[in-house]
């Protein structure tokens, strides 16, 4: 009777271990905080990184402090060129950029971005509601799908969108209204945009975002391209005054991708409030690019900035390079063909 006793005893005793075992465990994990970094392509000044302030924040308060962010500027980590493969390392566990810098190593990334004239909508007049157009092609289109079986071929997870608004957003030194004016300005630019300025008789380079307003003021370059925090953030037209226009996409987009393994580390709940934030950024954005582009035209308004607008013929040469690019990247890969078929089918 006793030796039953000892045993109901010992087997008490141990379900009781293996119970509070288990819900250590539990504990263990809800209690945990994960703490992760994201560098942005962009310095201190421009807009998009601003707002990223905003969803590292986001973050922050959805998971109630279970999922901390720090945010870092370029270079502040790592320059831009090392920053798609430190996210892909581990090094970092998030960037914030634009698929037109990985242009070189995936294609598509430039259709992403936006190349000339593809996010150009013209059934909407609104800010906004343009924006929200571009945003249901990625979504319902398929091409945000595509984008993370391409991103996802280097260990990289594309958690979502942003806007830029208008790009290229084209600060000048000197006012640039016909194909003569265009002729031999060096402008600052990334990626297809340097081919296509190229192709108009321009001279296409890059300069870091932090060295533009020197290069303009030293003559380095005539002009730059970059969106309208250009002149909100970076100050460029203190030294570059002529916004020239009848080259930009309604709107620029812009992505975060995440290191695969660090993504596959969280929680499902921590996953969801991490594209909950995303999805907020996204409605930053489009909300503080509005508000400046708005701030531009008041500035035009008070002889601040002088915009200047592309003649016909210059429009109409834009819009035949453009056409040879389409062809081109189409031409690129796989990945890239499809997505060049699927704006096709958007626009039409």
């Amino acid at each position: 009777m006793k030796k039953t006793c000892l045993k109901s005893v010992r087997l008490f005793v141990v379900l009781l271990l293996g119970l509070s075992l288990v819900f250590a465990g539990q504990a263990t994990a809800k209690d945990k905080v994960y703490r992760w970094k994201i560098q942005s392509g962009y310095p201190h000044g421009d807009l998009s990184f601003e707002l990223l302030k905003g969803f590292a924040e986001d973050v922050k308060k959805l998971s109630n402090g279970r999922f901390i962010i720090s945010v870092f500027a370029d270079p502040e980590i790592v320059p831009l060129e090392q920053l798609f493969d430190s996210t892909k390392m581990g090094v970092l566990d998030m960037l914030h950029a634009a698929g037109a810098f990985w242009g070189g190593i995936i294609p598509v990334g430039e259709v992403e971005f936006g190349i000339p004239y593809a996010y150009r909508v013209e059934s909407e007049t609104d800010f906004t509601k343009k924006a929200d157009k571009v945003r249901q092609f990625f979504f319902d289109q398929g091409f945000a799908d595509l984008l993370r079986r391409e991103y996802g071929k280097h260990g990289l997870y594309w958690l979502d969108m942003h806007t830029y608004g208008p790009v290229p957003f084209v600060l000048s030194t000197k006012p640039i209204t016909t194909m003569a004016d265009l002729k031999g300005t060096k402008i600052r630019d990334e990626g297809i945009y340097t081919n296509w300025h190229n192709m108009l008789g321009a001279r296409g380079t890059y300069l870091s975002g932090s060295e533009a307003y020197l290069g303009l003021k030293t003559g380095v370059i005539d002009a730059c391209q970059w969106d309208v925090s250009a002149i909100s953030g970076l100050k460029l037209h203190e030294v570059a005054k002529y916004w020239v226009v009848g080259e930009e996409n309604d709107h620029a987009v812009g992505h975060m991708l995440v290191n695969q393994k660090s993504y596959n580390k969280l929680p499902e709940d921590l996953k969801q409030v991490l594209k909950t934030a995303a999805a907020n950024y996204w409605h930053a954005t489009v909300k503080g690019y509005e508000a400046e582009v708005q701030a531009a035209e008041q500035m035009v308004k008070e002889g601040t900035i002088v915009k200047t607008v592309l003649d016909a013929g210059s429009i109409a040469a834009h819009k035949k390079a453009a056409d040879a690019l389409w062809q081109e990247v189409a031409k690129r890969d796989d990945a890239s063909k499809q997505a060049i078929e699927l704006l096709k089918n958007w626009k039409r």
